[in-house]
């Protein structure tokens, strides 16, 4: 099933989400890092790639919006939903774990505990995503068995 946001017939949205995923996870190790080695550093490094990864979420979620509500009314676009709802979440995490950053000693335990949290959303969300593709076949495209020949 084509997405309607493509490019060369690729779809867009699965081209951006490694961005804010690696982002995020490495942001993760740098908080581990930063407590473990009492380096501020490290917290810096985390607090920027967490800032990072947000940008790249908004800017991969405008594709795959466009490509969600141009599904149609099938199990693959509920699932989308849940999809789409989980992310907003964890992005709704990680801006509330940056603005509790600027205020916070550095060795609070809340923000590294909003990551963790948001960190294991994220692998939900990666599922449902695979869902959508692997089993709904969403952005694949439909191959000819005459093509094969």
């Amino acid at each position: 099933m084509r997405t309607t946001a493509s490019l060369a017939k690729h779809p867009i949205h699965p081209m951006l989400i490694p961005l804010p995923i690696g982002l995020w996870i490495f942001s993760l190790v740098c908080e581990i890092t930063s407590l473990v080695k009492s380096d501020t550093i490290w917290g810096a490094v985390a607090l920027y790639t967490m800032a990072g990864g947000v940008v790249g979420a908004l800017l991969a979620a405008l594709p795959g919006f466009v490509d969600l509500v141009t599904l149609p009314p099938s199990s693959a676009r509920r699932k989308g939903f849940w999809h789409l709802g989980v992310n907003l979440t964890i992005v709704t995490l990680y801006v509330l774990n940056l603005l509790w950053r600027r205020h916070a000693d550095p060795a609070t335990m809340g923000p590294l505990a909003l990551s963790v949290a948001a960190v294991l959303l994220l692998a939900i969300s990666g599922w449902l995503g695979g869902e959508m593709v692997y089993v709904h076949g969403v952005g694949v495209e439909p191959v000819n068995a005459e093509k094969l020949g």
